[in-house]
């Protein structure tokens, strides 16, 4: 067996996971989260610049309104990387009279435009978001639970799509504890983590799947089996999460302010994903195959 014995310490995995999501719940009862005007809704502005503009110089005239965490995006024929005549500005609602002093800073300090478009969008459209992303989890976890089931057995099943709901917690405590934006962007990165995870899991499971025969065959302690799986594809789960990562913060440093919570959802996603196949779903097996035999046992 391998020197270092990570499933026989599961228990200590289990406590190192609830001193992040223990706090991160009560921060998400007593903070909440910062929610885009995705979920809140908010006020769309299209402009047609008379030269091309930078995001920076519209992010900076917004500033003294407490508007520079606003979603800017350049678009049209004429735009480059950093640079367009064509820029599409989504902050907050904004009254009459705010607006008009956005609008005349924007023009001051950058440029001269013409309003193509400015409308407000409702809330409603955000609570319908929240309740098909809610949805569209709860239904893969449903269906991993019934495939794994199938494939291997109904306790590996329970083990995954625990480790999922695992890795979802630890990324909602880390908005909640930085106040970061949940929009739209943030739905798709939680799915995104959810694909990671389940697939870096099922690799584990798979090897302790081809384990147990041989298990049962020369007898052997579970615990044993399962480090002997996680240490035959650990090579494997740390160049996956490593390669990931690479591409994930070049994102997050390069790719503008716009991609900056996205690519924060992904990072801790992506570790919080590896952690939990190592640490968490193997182990967690363990437990819920002790339970079941106990449950025999006790009929």
């Amino acid at each position: 067996m391998p020197s270092f014995d990570i499933a026989g310490r599961g228990k200590i995995w289990f406590i190192i996971s609830l001193l992040v999501i223990v706090p991160g719940l009560i921060s998400m009862v007593t903070r909440g989260f910062n929610f885009g005007i995705d979920f809140t809704g908010g006020t769309i502005i299209d402009l047609k610049f008379e030269k091309p503009v930078a995001i920076a110089q519209i992010r900076e005239s917004l500033k003294p309104f407490g508007l520079d965490g606003a979603t800017i995006q350049l678009s049209g024929e004429s735009s480059d990387v950093e640079t367009s005549t064509d820029v599409m500005i989504r902050t907050v609602d904004l009254e009459e009279v705010q607006r008009k002093e956005v609008m005349s800073s924007i023009r001051e300090n950058v440029g001269g435009y013409e309003v193509m478009r400015e409308e407000k969008v409702g809330a409603t459209i955000g609570g319908e978001l929240i309740l098909n992303a809610v949805l569209a989890l709860v239904v893969s976890w449903v269906l991993i639970i019934l495939y794994i089931a199938y494939r291997f057995e109904f306790r590996f099943g329970l083990a995954a799509v625990a480790a999922l709901i695992h890795d979802i917690l630890i990324v909602l405590a880390f908005f909640s504890f930085t106040q970061r934006q949940v929009d739209s962007s943030f739905v798709a990165a939680l799915l995104t983590v959810v694909g990671y995870s389940i697939n870096d899991t099922i690799v584990i499971f798979d090897r302790i799947r081809e384990n147990l025969k041989l298990h049962f065959r020369r007898g052997g302690n579970v615990i044993e089996l399962v480090n002997r799986s996680i240490y035959q594809t650990l090579t494997r789960s740390l160049y996956t999460v490593f390669t990931c990562l690479f591409t994930t913060f070049a994102l997050f440093f390069f790719g503008g302010e716009t991609t900056k919570d996205f690519a924060f959802a992904l990072i801790v996603g992506f570790f919080s994903g590896c952690y939990s196949s190592i640490f968490i779903a193997g182990p967690l097996w363990i437990e819920l195959r002790k339970f079941g035999s106990k449950t025999s046992s006790g009929k």
